[in-house]
């Protein structure tokens, strides 16, 4: 069986080396990430991912994996910021608080799905004007769920986490070879 990677993430594509997994094909699946109103976090992201996994064409020889992340503030949908504002507001909302970061994995192979969801705790520092700022310079905030990236600068502003490194990265590696390895698929040497 052959591995797609439905995702232009080069952090996943990353996590999936770091595993000695090499997708045979790369498919970002083109959807529409928009919340559906008053959506719980939990469900958008479980439902982004199963959406991902079924609009990504496939073979009858093809296994097709999908994931999405999404940064949950009790209730609310942290998702990409569209600009540094929105980082700001959204850095300066998670700071000194613990939030909830969700990664839905999906996987597909002919008409057979397995989902699962991971949920990790994570606290965010609270930053001062200059951290803020020197943050949102970088650009790192930018393509990120909630406006950070633990795996690279931010990762100096989380002083705890509870749960999977990966999976706030945006794969976790234990929960997605499971799966992948339960719709048959096996690395090769």
């Amino acid at each position: 069986m052959k591995l797609v990677l439905g995702s232009a993430s080069p952090r996943r594509l990353e996590l999936l080396a770091q595993i000695g997994i090499v997708p045979d094909d790369i498919r970002p699946a083109d959807i529409d990430e928009t919340p559906a109103p008053r959506e719980l976090p939990r469900p958008y992201c479980a439902r982004m991912a199963l959406e991902k996994v079924t609009a990504v064409p496939r073979g009858a020889d093809e296994i097709v994996l999908c994931a999405d992340t999404t940064v949950a503030l009790g209730r609310r949908i942290l998702g990409k910021p569209a600009d540094a504002a929105e980082a700001a507001q959204f850095l300066i909302a998670l700071g000194g608080r613990r939030h909830s970061v969700i990664t839905a994995v999906a996987v597909r192979c002919g008409e057979r799905l397995w989902q699962r969801e991971v949920v990790t705790a994570v606290k965010l520092s609270r930053l001062s004007d200059i951290e803020l700022n020197s943050y949102l310079e970088s650009g790192e905030w930018r393509g990120k769920a909630g406006g950070y990236g633990i795996q690279g600068l931010a990762g100096a502003l989380v002083p705890w986490i509870s749960g999977s490194f990966t999976g706030v990265v945006g794969l976790p590696l234990a929960e997605t070879a499971h799966l992948l390895q339960a719709a048959g698929y096996r690395r090769r040497a």
